[in-house]
């Protein structure tokens, strides 16, 4: 497992507050027992922090708003449109409200409405199989095509596992068609770190993100301030991209 995987996993919420008692646990059983106080309140702060909704809109929210979202017929043209693989929050318009799959907005949609506007003649689909099956790439292709986007118009990128390999190898692929100038897609919040990578690569991108969902909902009883389950699971999406982000800029790769 890559670090930029791998150190969301040790400080989201939820795991880094049952480590931080564990070890306030056995702290307290060695009588250190302000350390193990400090821990305990360090825990719950950390956990409590991430379960309100205003915290997620807060540092989520800045990396969506860096490259804002444009109505599909008012973005401009370019030579091909880059798809990378992967959904945030399983593509639902609001991250604080539930799953309604006959209102999602996923990638391939963004890719498809970019498309039939003639904003690009062609569509990269990148993304590798990540459990021996079916490629992201191939499956984003599938879609595509019930959508109305011809087979001809898509190209899969089917090796990339992470957004560096996504830039590496579309790159490549666009280079060898002589491509240089393209749409990128994929979530709002990825975008900050994936304009990064493509553009460190040479190539003209121009972000094409998907609709901002770290948003205040609309629903009746919402409040930023009262600590929600479902925006403590969606934190580990936010320290992702701001880890992602450290990982990549002390390697060079943004």
């Amino acid at each position: 497992m890559s670090i930029s995987a791998l150190l969301p996993q040790l400080i989201i919420p939820l795991n880094l507050g049952v480590a931080l008692l564990l070890v306030a646990t056995l702290l307290f059983i060695f009588r250190a027992r302000k350390t193990a106080l400090c821990l305990s309140v360090a825990a719950a702060i950390w956990v409590g922090a991430w379960s309100l909704p205003a915290t997620s809109i807060w540092t989520g929210g800045y990396l969506e708003q860096l490259y804002p979202y444009v109505e599909a017929d008012a973005s401009p043209t370019a030579e091909a449109i880059v798809v990378l693989g992967g959904n945030t929050a399983n593509n639902r318009k609001n991250w604080f409200e539930p799953v309604e799959t006959s209102g999602t907005r996923s990638r391939t949609e963004r890719a498809a409405e970019l498309y039939a506007m003639n904003k690009a003649p062609q569509i990269v689909v990148s993304g590798a199989a990540l459990d021996g099956g079916y490629s992201e790439a191939q499956m984003m292709a599938r879609t595509l095509e019930s959508l109305g986007v011809p087979e001809s118009a898509i190209v899969l990128e089917n090796e990339s596992l992470t957004t560096r390999q996504n830039a590496l190898f579309s790159v490549q692929q666009l280079r060898d068609s002589g491509i240089t100038h393209v749409l990128l897609v994929t979530s709002a919040l990825h975008m900050p770190r994936s304009i990064a990578t493509f553009a460190k690569q040479g190539v003209e991108i121009i972000a094409a993100p998907v609709a901002p969902q770290i948003v205040p909902s609309r629903q009746a009883g919402f409040s930023a301030w009262r600590p929600s389950m479902r925006a403590l699971q969606a934190s580990r999406s936010i320290i992702k991209e701001y880890v992602g982000l450290i990982v990549y800029w002390t390697r060079g790769w943004v």
